[in-house]
């Protein structure tokens, strides 16, 4: 156990520096900031004084190993759009998308589990028809879409919520749905493919056998050995939302470290982009090592 969680773990690390490289350079490639921060009718003697500031000056090799330097001593630098550390706006933003994240997350899990082991269990019925229907219809959806279609229906002609903001309860709906539909339509697929398995096993059919009622079949004797598959799946899908949260919060106004880091690419402030990316990388790279252990706490042969 020790050593495969070992592994991951280097792997982890070696895939995050490939990133922070990848990143830092693909960075440079969106311009100056001095043309976007300075007057178009600034001096040179301005333009120079600008870029020594926040070390543009330097070529591009010795900026990378500054930064490294810097990132060894968890230093991420200052933000040249806020003028304020930049791992203090991303970790401000993180906290926004971690709460947006989990309470989906978590809505998600619930629902998938519940409706795919009803929908195994009555396969072939109405209502596994029902949910497999609009199950594969949410899997499909692109987010950027029912975020523009639910804006439409529900906030300009319907006005039952706000379009953007995070004041109220009310404003946290839509962002929390949009993000809803495609993990749960994933995940109720692969609950509703493992739970059909599991319940077509010889120890079900003894428990059917003895007069068990059907809640403790599903939900006690079926559930934890259908769950193994449906774990990977779930850690892929709170990792994505994490990745996905870029373009929903962007549509919605909302304060995440996704519509941070576009405006902080449309803002070339490099030093916000880096700490983003590094801090949302590093939280998928953590919840994936998570997963692999609950994932062998629930199965003990993957232990040895």
């Amino acid at each position: 156990m020790k050593s495969f969680l070992g592994k991951r773990a280097v792997t982890s690390a070696i895939s995050l520096v490939g990133l922070i490289i990848l990143v830092f350079f693909l960075s440079r490639l969106t311009g100056d900031p001095t043309d976007l921060y300075l007057p178009e009718n600034a001096t040179q003697e301005a333009r120079d004084q600008f870029r020594a500031i926040h070390g543009l000056d330097q070529h591009i090799l010795i900026q990378f190993g500054k930064y490294v330097t810097d990132l060894v001593q968890l230093d991420f630098g200052m933000s040249i759009r806020r003028a304020e550390p930049a791992i203090d706006a991303v970790l401000r933003g993180f906290e926004w998308t971690l709460w947006l994240a989990f309470i989906t997350m978590t809505l998600v899990t619930v629902c998938a589990i519940v409706v795919g082991s009803l929908a195994a269990f009555h396969v072939g019925g109405i209502f596994d028809r029902v949910a497999t229907f609009f199950s594969l219809i949410g899997a499909s959806a692109p987010d950027f879409w029912i975020a523009i279609v639910a804006i439409v229906v529900f906030s300009v002609y319907l006005g039952w919520v706000p379009t953007s903001g995070t004041g109220t309860v009310a404003h946290w709906i839509l962002p929390i749905a949009v993000l809803f539909i495609r993990p749960f339509g994933l995940i109720l697929q692969v609950v509703r493919g493992s739970m059909i398995s599991t319940l077509s096993a010889a120890y079900i059919k003894t428990a059917r056998a003895k007069g068990v009622r059907n809640r403790p079949i599903i939900f006690v004797h079926a559930l934890r050995n259908a769950l193994l598959p449906v774990i990977t799946v779930i850690g892929d899908q709170a990792a994505g939302l994490l990745n996905g949260a870029v373009i929903v919060e962007t549509i919605f106004g909302f304060p995440g470290v996704g519509k941070l880091m576009i405006d902080s690419i449309l803002q070339r402030d490099f030093t916000v982009v880096l700490a983003a990316i590094f801090v949302t990388a590093l939280a998928i790279f953590v919840m994936n090592i998570l997963i692999d252990i609950l994932y062998a706490v629930l199965d003990p042969r993957i232990r040895y």
